[in-house]
């Protein structure tokens, strides 16, 4: 009773509380879908800083573009130093859970470059397989065009973008940047996100293969350490092996050697005449090989040492696809580097 009149109330209909785990749920999906879109936009302020900064640069003086070292610097310095250092903004926005450090010692460091090694050396021997399947299967060969970028490079500019770099960008993104935003939901989630991740933002199957490998490693070394010193070394010592001996031994070798490994008949000659150089070329070849075994045998004589500590939260099984990848951002994300791998493919 007000004002001596009866004051009927409508009282909407009381939303029950949303059931513990499907509140987790959906917090988790938001995580997940937030860090997607995040990757996301930074890969295409990636692709627009390149493409601008290579226009931009043509139309002042097309004679910085027109070598490979050149094209090299225009499209990657722009993207370290603007594009990559924004996607990282974007990021840190997102809520993360800082990873206790921990000191890795010298000889577990060693060990984990010669696991690293070995486990890039074999998965990049199955990518090579399987582009030559595909290539048979759509009629024409699978190019790789990053060991021809690399021999037609300046070996400066190797060592500045390939060894200083990618590898310091890199470990920034997809390990601390990413595993620290995932590890809250287990070790082995971001583990497999920061391998998955990783290897699509390298946009060529010839690299996937071993980049998701590599991705696994680094990013199981650092949620165990939290430093990610560790890995940006390693990253830095993969990439100076893959890309300044190789390339400084053919030189060495000279352009009748490249041409002659297409041709038996000129193969034998060539070794004929370059006994000295052909055994400094045989000696590298073993040693790596030697390192790559190595690294697989110390992988599985490890392998019962490796363990995954669960997150916080616990998503809950039939739960976990559908939560961590079947969101906006992470199927865009997907989606875009999966469709750009394709047509990579059949360019």
């Amino acid at each position: 009773m007000e004002n001596g009149f009866t004051q009927n109330y409508y009282e909407p209909p009381v939303t029950p509380p949303m059931p513990p785990q499907e509140d987790m749920i959906k917090s988790a999906r938001k995580q997940f879908s937030r860090i997607g879109l995040m990757f996301f936009l930074g890969t295409i302020i990636i692709n627009v800083v390149q493409i601008l900064s290579s226009v931009i640069v043509t139309a002042i003086d097309p004679e910085l573009v027109s070598s490979t070292a050149g094209s090299l610097l225009v499209t990657m310095i722009p993207m370290y130093a603007i594009a990559m250092p924004l996607m990282g903004f974007l990021i840190s926005r997102i809520p993360a859970q800082k990873i206790a450090p921990k000191k890795m010692s010298a000889g577990k460091w060693l060990i984990a470059f010669l696991i690293c090694y070995g486990g890039m050396y074999a998965s990049n021997i199955i990518g090579l397989i399987l582009t030559q399947m595909i290539g048979i299967l759509k009629g024409s060969p699978v190019t790789n065009v990053m060991p021809e970028i690399v021999m037609d490079s300046n070996i400066l500019v190797n060592f500045f973008l390939m060894v200083i770099c990618a590898p310091v960008a890199e470990e920034i993104l997809f390990r601390k940047l990413l595993v620290d935003r995932m590890v809250k939901y287990g070790e082995a989630t971001a583990v497999l996100f920061s391998g998955l991740m990783f290897a699509l933002f390298h946009g060529n199957l010839n690299q996937f293969v071993y980049a998701f490998t590599l991705g696994i490693f680094f990013g199981f070394i650092y949620v165990k350490t939290g430093n990610i010193r560790y890995t940006i070394y390693l990253h830095m010592l993969i990439n100076f092996l893959g890309s300044i001996p190789g390339v400084l031994l053919l030189n060495w070798l000279g352009e009748d050697f490249l041409n002659a490994l297409n041709d038996p008949v000129l193969l034998m000659a060539y070794i004929t005449e370059h006994l000295g150089g052909m055994l400094v070329y045989c000696l590298y070849a073993f040693a790596m090989v030697a390192v790559a075994i190595c690294g697989l045998v110390l992988f599985f004589v490890n392998l019962k040492k490796v363990h995954f500590l669960p997150g916080e939260v616990t998503i809950p099984k039939g739960k976990r696809f559908s939560t961590t990848v079947l969101n906006v951002g992470m199927v865009l994300y997907f989606i875009f580097w999966i469709v750009f791998i394709v047509l990579m493919l059949f360019a």
